[in-house]
């Protein structure tokens, strides 16, 4: 059994790998994270905790605190040159986030085709893999709610919109949820189209499903790819750590 578990900014994301599925997913709060615990005590044959953490410092001791009986399976992940198929471009790879180096690995994993990878969460990162696995470069913006929040917040007249989206908005509302998904929409298929013919999109995260809907392009959902990247990790490390004993 592998257990990948994804810190993310709002919540602490996970999933049980065993015999080629995943027999269960969920997700916690940051400050429900004790419960981890809870669910090792369930798993007497795991093999490995793979992490991606990018919640900062106190999330990273809060799980190790909660997973301190089985401290001796934690890995925790970091971006680095090359992966599991996929090289890293990034001017520093080491100061690429863990969250966009796993899901681009979970999305080599899942298709061999070129790939514009899209994590929409608290952000949206928009990253671009060519069909060779090099990671060219990717986009940050602020995620769906943001946009909202911020013109709520920095603006004087403009309400926290609960409209709908509308080709042609007529309210407040729907202009400022339509202009929210346009925006991120427009710069997926902008990279869709830099990265040409054949491209697939993936798109993973809480408001994937919500880009989805406008997205024209051709297009993916995956419950999560930074599980998926995770998971591939540990693959690649149990095959190549039982091909060294074969060999020794």
């Amino acid at each position: 059994m592998i257990l990948c578990i994804d810190s993310g900014n709002s919540r602490i994301k996970w999933g049980l790998h065993a015999d080629g599925t995943w027999c269960e997913t969920g997700a916690l709060a940051h400050t429900d994270v004790a419960q981890l615990a809870f669910l090792l005590q369930c798993m007497p044959h795991l093999a490995v905790v793979m992490l991606a953490n990018v919640a900062g410092v106190p999330a990273l001791e809060a799980i190790r605190q909660a997973l301190a009986p089985w401290l001796p399976l934690l890995r925790e992940v970091k971006s680095g040159t090359a992966a599991a198929g996929v090289t890293n471009l990034y001017d520093d790879p080491d100061r690429l986030g863990v969250d966009r180096w796993c899901a681009l690995i979970g999305a080599r994993a899942l298709s061999a085709a070129p790939c514009v990878v899209v994590m929409a969460g608290t952000a949206t990162t928009i990253d671009t893999l060519d069909g060779d696995g090099r990671f060219s470069g990717g986009l940050i913006l602020p995620g769906l709610d943001l946009m909202r929040h911020s013109l709520a917040r920095d603006t004087a007249d403009l309400p926290l919109a609960a409209g709908k989206y509308s080709i042609y908005p007529r309210c407040t509302d729907d202009a400022i949820i339509s202009g929210c998904i346009e925006a991120q929409v427009g710069a997926i298929e902008r990279a869709c189209a830099r990265l040409g013919p054949g491209t697939l999109c993936l798109l993973s995260g809480g408001a994937a499903g919500a880009l989805a809907e406008h997205l024209t392009a051709p297009h993916r959902l995956v419950a999560n790819l930074v599980l998926e990247g995770l998971l591939r990790l540990a693959l690649v490390d149990t095959t190549a750590h039982a091909a060294g004993k074969t060999s020794g």
